[in-house]
């Protein structure tokens, strides 16, 4: 049986959760609850599938782009490295991660923002700078994931990270919980549902030992 130590960096998803201005939040409402004329509970859940831990597929940012269910699973499966960009906001530059750029760097690559990630929305929260994309993309990086709503900060119109991320065929993890999660190499696990015709799904991420 495998001993490795389990990190899970996925947010708890609830009707409190925060949801990207405009987006649905999670709704959850029970057509049946165990009794004497039923045996199971049952429950019907509205929401978008960009609350909480989840992975954006290519629809996203792209009317020709795959949708969740077509993309390949690999990049979400493999070792990755955890980086400190604490209090980068607004957006998380080349020289915030540096100091953990080396030569074995993992194709993924997760970067921490918060010291303490809220648990309501905040506006200010940090994106990627398009350079530090485009520079993970010239490491052989595949998939970049952060701590926050969104690889563009609130205030990006024109979204050019997502842009960027569209033209370099990255893929993207938002939400994550990495409060607990000191820098290092890890095994990532955050598969996405198949949601066919979706342009998002949410994810149980974890890290594991390596």
């Amino acid at each position: 049986m495998d001993q490795r130590q389990l990190w899970d960096i996925s947010a708890p998803v609830h009707s409190h959760s925060p949801a990207y201005p405009g987006d649905t939040p999670y709704q959850q409402v029970w057509e049946a609850r165990i009794g004497p004329e039923c045996p199971v509970n049952l429950s019907t859940v509205r929401m978008s599938p960009h609350v909480g831990t989840h992975a954006d597929a290519p629809l996203h940012y792209d009317t020709q782009g795959q949708a969740m269910g077509k993309v390949d699973l690999q990049p979400y499966l493999g070792r990755c490295r955890v980086i400190h960009a604490i209090g980068c906001a607004p957006l998380i530059e080349w020289a915030h991660i540096a100091h953990a750029i080396t030569p074995d760097l993992p194709p993924r690559v997760l970067v921490r923002t918060w010291a303490q990630q809220p648990t309501g929305w905040v506006d200010d929260f940090a994106g990627f700078a398009p350079d530090t994309i485009a520079r993970l993309a010239d490491l052989a990086v595949q998939l970049i994931g952060l701590d926050t709503p969104s690889v563009d900060p609130l205030t990006a119109a024109g979204l050019d990270s997502h842009l960027l991320v569209r033209a370099r065929k990255l893929r993207i993890l938002e939400n994550l919980v990495l409060d607990a999660v000191p820098e290092g190499d890890y095994e990532l696990i955050a598969l996405p549902l198949k949601w066919t015709q979706a342009e998002a799904s949410p994810v149980r991420a974890v890290l594991r030992a390596l």
